[in-house]
Order: structure tokens, then C-alpha cells, then sequence
């Protein structure tokens, strides 16, 4: 694949130059941050933190960070770094307790975040000439915005489909000829699955790459959606809290996102502690938004568990790369006190040749956890005699042991019978009053 970049002069940046740039950066919003969010402010007074104090990016650790529960805090604007009628968007979370999370954008904001998108387009081939499929949701969630605009800048035909409606999802992609598809890969899996139902082979369509983020999936997953689709599947990386897709991104050699290091400043700290980890070192991932101006967050903590590497890629990009995330420090499942992330089973699953259309249940019976995995047949795999499935349900149950360390009631299913997702898909269902 041709080397093809967005924006080369900062893509392919000498890592001094880099860091040159985000030390002058940081000092500038650390002081806008200061002066003009009354939330921070406190936070840095309480640790006795002023601006003068942060000379460069060595300096980041002396801040403090904020998390989600400071968003919720602050609701609706104690996060605002400007008059509101320099504002020109808003964009949400889905909100799965407590208080949605709203951040807001000035068209200044909305202009870089779609700079980004436009560089992940760039870097699966896109251009000009290509015709983009944004199946991601539009609306408050930041996906179909954020790639909807990164494709306009790269001046693809772009197709705002938004997601759900899978047959005229197919009907456009087959009569307009979509040669990029973007949505998350639990709905790329769907649309491989509803495609090969009509009969279509994935040498029927013109689609070359997929971006697909918003939701954890695995290397076998991966796989199966460019084997399903006849594509190359790319992974995206964002948060609503620091704009939406495109705080990073994989190029062609598909070993990690790298992260535009222009506009975001990542750390990797120790979880428990706050202390930040050197390079290569797992530990949950902290973002500071350094050109932001409506929202700019400072060392906000992402949840997210990976590993961030500056190893030469042979896409010739010098930003620095983040893993795919391994999971997340705050919705991780402790499970009779072992540590199970929904990544590990959909490994399992896909290892063993089922389909990635499962559930977790996660219960307590007499003070102890009950773990039952729910998990859909193939329609060659299905069987209605009773031996047949006691047989597989016995050997993917050992499987699952040989990964996690316990077992859990593994319970195959009809295919089909499993809810789809047309948006996240939603794997686990704890019942657990562990709150």
C-alpha cells in the first residue's frame, strides 16, 4: 500500500520536534485552563499547583488529574473554557450511570477533530476517490460526526447512514458502491453475517477497508470481519471527554493506533497509584487535550488499560502508538475474585470456531458469584440433540477455564437468538448488587 498521509508535515515529525511542540502547547492551555475554568482552578490550588510551575511536558505530573466523576460533577458547564456563544456543538455520552457527560466545541475544536478523522481515513487508503459508508450512530454519540467530517475533508462521497437499517445499509453499499465502511466492528460483524444471508460472497462488494471502534474487540475478531467482508479492518480510538474518534489510529500495519500527538498528550499510569509508568510499561491510559478550547481536558483519566510504544513503524509515521486496549480498570469483571475482561471470552469463542454473538451473566446465589455465558451457534454448528450440545457446551466450558481461571456455565443457544446490536453491543449483564 502506497504511504499516504493527511497532514505528512506533522504525521511524519521528527519525536523532538514533537515533543518541542507539545511542551509550548501545554504551557499555553495549562494557563487558558487556569484562567478560565473555575473547576481546574480549585483542583490546582488544592495541590498548590500554579501555571508558572508547568515549564514543559517533563511538568505534566505535577497536575492533577480528573476523571469522570469530575465530569458528572461539573454538569452541564463547570467545564467550560468559553462563553458559550463561542460555542458551536455539543456532543454526549451515552451515559450508563449517573449524569451524561456533555462536552462542548468551538467550530475551531470541531475543525481539528475532523483533521484527525481525516488522517485515519488517509492512512486505510481513503481519498477523493472513494465512497465512505458511516454506519456509526449520528447524533449526540460522537461517531458518525467525527467521521462523517474527517471524510468530507479528505472529499470522499461520504454516505451518512447513521446505524441501524441494515438492509438499506446493503442496498447503498451495494448500489452506490461503498469502498470504506465505518461503524463499530459488533455491527461489521452483523452486516458480514446479513450479507453472506442473501448470498452475497465478500468478493461481491467494493469495499477495501472498514474503521471500526467504540467498542473492544479482539485479533480473531478482527479477522473474521475481513474475512466476512473481503476487507482490511482498521481499528479507532476516541473519546467523547477529548472530542470523539480519532485521538488515534492504525495505519496499514495494523500494530497499534498511533495517537495524534499534536493535539493529545498520553500517559500511562499505574491505576492504584497515579504514578506514571515509563514507556512499554501496561497501565491505564491518561489523556491531556492540548489544543482544545471549549473542553479542554487536563490528564484525564481514560480508564483504559494498553501500552504505549515509539517502536520505528514501517508506515514511516513517527507518532507514538497505543496497544488495543486489553480492557478497563473500572469495568473489568471480578468474578469470585478473578479478574475477567469480556476480551478474553470473545478470544475463546472465536478460537473455537463460534460466532462473537454472546452474553455474560454475571449473578450472586448464597453470597457467591454465578458466571454464565450465553453463547449462539453457528447455523452448521446447531444441533437438537441433547448430547451434542452437552458435549460442546463441556469443551468450550474448559476452554473458558484454560483463560480465566474458573469456570463458568457455558449455555450454546439457537442461532440467532441472541439480541443484535446495530450500535455498542451489550456482552455483560451483572446483576450483582455490588454497589
Amino acid at each position: 500500500m502506497e504511504k499516504r498521509y493527511y497532514q505528512p508535515e506533522i504525521e511524519t515529525m521528527p519525536v523532538e520536534e514533537i515533543k518541542k511542540m507539545q511542551s509550548e502547547k501545554l504551557v499555553k492551555q495549562v494557563r487558558h485552563v487556569y484562567e478560565n475554568m473555575p473547576y481546574y482552578r480549585n483542583l490546582m490550588d488544592e495541590k498548590g499547583v500554579t501555571p508558572d510551575d508547568i515549564k514543559g511536558i517533563e511538568d505534566l505530573h505535577k497536575l492533577p488529574f480528573l476523571t469522570k466523576a469530575d465530569l458528572r460533577d461539573a454538569y452541564p458547564y463547570g467545564l467550560l473554557a468559553k462563553p458559550l456563544d463561542e460555542c458551536v456543538r455539543i456532543q454526549s455520552t451515552s451515559g450508563t450511570t449517573g449524569k451524561r457527560v456533555v462536552a462542548f466545541y468551538t467550530q475551531h475544536d470541531v475543525d481539528l477533530w475532523e483533521d484527525c478523522c481525516a488522517r485515519a481515513l488517509v492512512a486505510v487508503g481513503g481519498s477523493e476517490k472513494d465512497v465512505c459508508q458511516v454506519a456509526y450512530g449520528y447524533g449526540l454519540f460522537t461517531g458518525g460526526p467525527g467521521l462523517n467530517g474527517g471524510s468530507h475533508k479528505v472529499g470522499c462521497l461520504t454516505l451518512p447512514m447513521s446505524s441501524g437499517n441494515t438492509e438499506r445499509q446493503i442496498q447503498f453499499m451495494m448500489d452506490l458502491e461503498a469502498t470504506i465502511l465505518c461503524c463499530t466492528p459488533s455491527y461489521a460483524a452483523y452486516i458480514g453475517e446479513s450479507l453472506k444471508e442473501r448470498g452475497y460472497k465478500p468478493t461481491d462488494n467494493k469495499l477495501k477497508a472498514g474503521i471500526f471502534g467504540a467498542e473492544p474487540w479482539t485479533e480473531e475478531m478482527r479477522r473474521s470481519i475481513e474475512e466476512s467482508l473481503g476487507i482490511k479492518a482498521y481499528d479507532i480510538y476516541g473519546l467523547t471527554e477529548t472530542s470523539g474518534p480519532g485521538v488515534s489510529f492504525e495505519c496499514e500495519e495494523q500494530t497499534g493506533m498511533h495517537i495524534n500527538e499534536d493535539h493529545f498528550l498520553a500517559e500511562i499510569i499505574d491505576p492504584d497509584t497515579g504514578e506514571v509508568l515509563p514507556e512499554g510499561e501496561k497501565g491505564e491510559l491518561v489523556f491531556t487535550s492540548l489544543d482544545k478550547e471549549a473542553f479542554p481536558l487536563l490528564r484525564y483519566r481514560t480508564r483504559d488499560i494498553c501500552v504505549l510504544s515509539r517502536k520505528k513503524c514501517s508506515c514511516g509515521r513517527t507518532l507514538i502508538k497505543m496497544a488495543k486496549p486489553m480492557g478497563r480498570s473500572d469495568d473489568m469483571l471480578i468474578i469470585r475474585g478473578v479478574n475477567v475482561f469480556p476480551s478474553q471470552i470473545e478470544t475463546v469463542l472465536l478460537n473455537e470456531g463460534y460466532s462473537p454473538n454472546y452474553q455474560i451473566i454475571v449473578d450472586r446465589a448464597n453470597n457467591t458469584d454465578t458466571f454464565d455465558i450465553n453463547v449462539e451457534l453457528n447455523p452448521e454448528q446447531f444441533t437438537d440433540t441433547v448430547s451434542g450440545i452437552s458435549a460442546m457446551e463441556k469443551k468450550l466450558a474448559e476452554a473458558m477455564k484454560t483463560m480465566l481461571g474458573i469456570n463458568p456455565a457455558i449455555h450454546l443457544v439457537a442461532p440467532k437468538s441472541i439480541t443484535r446490536s446495530e450500535g455498542k453491543a451489550v456482552r455483560v449483564i451483572d446483576k450483582r448488587k455490588l454497589i
